[in-house]
């Protein structure tokens, strides 16, 4: 199999209403990289790809053939807590509030394009 360079096997497609948007939040956020954009003539995301770490989300514009299309997306996190306020200061919703769970530090928000993002500190644990 010829996987394309930073892409996964299982990859995450997003139909937004609003991915300009969604691009700011996830740079602000998870400190993402637009990696490719094509517009449609009328001026609209035909397809679009960010990275966060080593991972890429495709994403496109709602059209009349395409409907939103959300996800909920889990993500490791450097610290929650920095991440949560990020989050909330560009728009997004608190789903659960930050918590200390046996897993690392955790919360719930929802962007404004209504992808809900699970965002985990994760607790190194030794041997």
């Amino acid at each position: 199999m010829n996987i394309p360079k930073n892409h996964q096997t299982v990859m995450v497609y997003l139909i937004l209403d609003n991915p300009e948007q969604f691009i700011s939040f996830t740079k602000e956020v998870f400190n993402a990289e637009l990696t490719h954009k094509g517009m449609r003539e009328d001026g609209r995301i035909m397809h679009a790809e960010i990275s966060v770490g080593e991972n890429t989300i495709m994403f496109a514009q709602v059209s009349d053939q395409w409907k939103s299309m959300t996800a909920g997306i889990f993500v490791y996190v450097p610290s929650a807590d920095k991440a949560f306020d990020i989050a909330i200061k560009n728009g997004a919703t608190v789903i659960t509030e930050l918590t200390d769970q046996p897993y690392g530090r955790t919360c719930g928000v929802k962007d404004t394009n209504g992808n809900v993002w699970w965002m985990t500190e994760a607790i190194v644990r030794s041997k």
